[in-house]
């Protein structure tokens, strides 16, 4: 008769550690997003350029004070990245500038993410004709060209964004001016970019509402809000985070397209798309003008992507046994 007391049962010898742990999708995709060396150092640059461009005041000079015995200065000890027309550290004017794009296409590509999401969700849950219908709207906008229908809201806009700034002077927020500006283009950046966030939620919403745990929340009596919200999106958001990290430098470029057109933000506050126009106007006699915006708009943008590529990658669910 075989003994069954512990010395006998193989299973006892093993210790935790030799267990093997089990690993969420989370915790695999940062797995292999850490091992995306190119994803990594776009993630490691965005951080450095972020930092710098928040932490400006600390180190920077004033970006709006004139100098003009400095005008169009090169580059030198006393400042760093030259003077521009107006004898303005352009330094200072680079980080400050920086904090603008990136808060707009940071802040544009939430409104977005914020309608598409929504409004993708709503269509391929209910599906038939709200769905038809929702979706031939989108057909439609989709149809406008985006830059001119940007170009027309902020046209239409732009009157009572002017009144709220000349609100802010009369208070005595005078800095705070140009704020109505930069909310336009949260506005009207995100009121468009959004179409291509709700084709994608609605592709991937039709395909997990038949999953048995969406069946299991029905049969609890779960209302459809909490269904959609809180068992649905939850599951599609490795998709929706890779695509806005990819909506980030499209909606930047927009707003540097906007610049070139003079409807970016007003003097003196400045963004990289200014930057880059004002430098591409005296590009071959003063090249610092164009240089150094150009340069850390195009790493942003290189890194943003990167970093979308890296993250397409790990959360896709097919290589997760790699």
């Amino acid at each position: 008769m075989v003994s069954l007391s512990p010395k006998n049962l193989p299973a006892a010898d093993l210790s935790a550690d030799q267990l093997e742990q089990g690993h969420s999708l989370w915790q695999d995709a940062w797995h292999r997003l850490r091992k995306n060396k190119v994803a990594v150092i776009g993630a490691c640059l965005l951080i450095v350029l972020g930092l710098s461009c928040a932490l400006a005041p600390f180190f920077a000079q004033s970006y709006y004070e004139n100098n003009l015995e400095l005008t169009y200065a090169p580059p030198s000890a006393d400042h760093w990245f030259g003077t521009d027309q107006l004898g303005r550290d352009l330094l200072a004017r680079v980080l400050y500038g920086g904090r603008i794009s990136i808060m707009v296409g940071l802040v544009a590509s939430f409104v977005a993410l914020v309608i598409g999401v929504s409004y993708g969700a709503i269509a391929g849950f209910f599906g038939g004709k709200t769905d038809m219908v929702m979706m031939r709207i989108v057909d439609i906008l989709y149809a406008l060209p985006f830059t001119i229908f940007v170009i027309l809201l902020m046209v239409f806009l732009k009157d009572p964004m002017q009144a709220f700034d000349t609100w802010l002077g009369q208070h005595g927020m005078k800095q705070a001016q140009g704020v109505g500006k930069i909310i336009l283009l949260f506005a009207t950046i995100g009121a468009v970019e959004w179409l291509t966030m709700a084709r994608i939620v609605r592709a991937q919403i039709m395909s997990v509402k038949r999953m048995e745990f969406i069946e299991a929340a029905r049969s609890l009596g779960y209302g459809r809000s909490r269904i959609i919200f809180r068992h649905m999106v939850p599951n599609i958001l490795g998709p929706v985070i890779v695509y806005t990290t990819l909506t980030i430098p499209s909606v930047m470029l927009l707003e540097a397209f906007l610049s070139f057109l003079g409807l970016g933000v007003d003097d003196p506050m400045s963004s990289w798309g200014k930057l880059i126009k004002d430098g591409s106007e005296k590009m071959e006699e003063y090249w610092w003008l164009l240089v150094f915006p150009g340069t850390l708009f195009s790493l942003t943008l290189f890194s943003l992507n990167f970093l979308g590529d890296g993250l397409r990658d790990a959360l896709d669910v097919r290589s997760s046994k790699d």
